[in-house]
C-alpha cells in the first residue's frame, strides 16, 4: 500500500511539473515592465479617449462599447539603451512567434517601424487585439486592446470614424507620458 501511495505521488508530481508551462505571456510582460525604468506604460479606458461622431451607426457605437481598455508599454530607443531595446524586442518576438494563443492579423511598415498585429479569440468574437511595433529610430512597444466579442471589421470601421480629439483632457494627460 505504501509503495502504491509513493508511486502515485511521484506520478502526480511528474504530471504536475510537465503540465506547467514556462512560456512568457503578454500579461506577465505587461506586469513586469510596469514601473520599470525607461519604459512608458499605461492603461486607458477606451471611453475616456474615444468619442464616436454623432452621425455614426449603432453598430459603431456598439463596437466602441465592446472595447474595454487599452494597455500600452513602450521603450524609446536612445543611444544609451540599444542593448535593452534589442532584449525587449526579442522578448516580445518570443511571446508572439509560435504562440497558438495569438493569431497573426497583419504586418506592415509605418514610418520606419515594423508593426505586427495579432488577435486572440475567434475571428468573429475577438477578446484582444495586439499591435507590436519596433523601429531603430523610435523604440519597441506593444499596445493591447481588451474587449469582449470584438469584431475586427467593425473595429477598422470604427477607427476610421472615430474622433481622436486632441483637446480631450484624458488624451492630453496620457500624451504627457511620452513627452520629456
Amino acid at each position: 500500500m505504501k509503495t502504491t501511495t509513493v508511486l502515485s505521488s511521484i506520478i502526480l508530481l511528474i504530471l504536475f511539473t510537465c503540465s506547467c508551462k514556462n512560456e512568457k505571456s503578454l500579461q506577465s510582460y505587461l506586469v513586469d515592465t510596469s514601473g520599470k525604468e525607461g519604459f512608458y506604460t499605461g492603461d486607458l479606458p477606451v471611453s475616456s479617449i474615444l468619442s464616436a461622431k454623432t452621425d455614426v451607426s449603432e453598430d459603431i457605437k456598439r463596437t466602441i462599447k465592446s472595447v474595454k481598455k487599452i494597455n500600452i508599454v513602450f521603450l524609446p530607443k536612445t543611444a544609451d539603451n540599444t542593448a535593452a531595446y534589442e532584449i525587449e524586442k526579442e522578448k516580445l518576438n518570443v511571446i508572439f512567434k509560435g504562440n497558438e494563443a495569438y493569431k497573426s492579423l497583419m504586418s506592415m511598415k509605418v514610418k520606419g517601424m515594423n508593426v505586427n498585429m495579432y488577435y486572440s479569440g475567434d475571428t468573429e468574437n475577438i477578446d484582444e487585439v495586439i499591435a507590436f511595433g519596433y523601429g531603430e529610430n523610435t523604440g519597441v512597444g506593444v499596445a493591447r486592446l481588451l474587449g469582449k466579442k470584438m469584431n475586427p471589421l467593425k473595429i477598422i470601421e470604427t477607427l476610421s470614424s472615430t474622433d481622436f480629439n486632441e483637446e480631450n483632457p484624458a488624451l492630453k494627460q496620457f500624451s504627457k507620458m511620452f513627452t520629456k
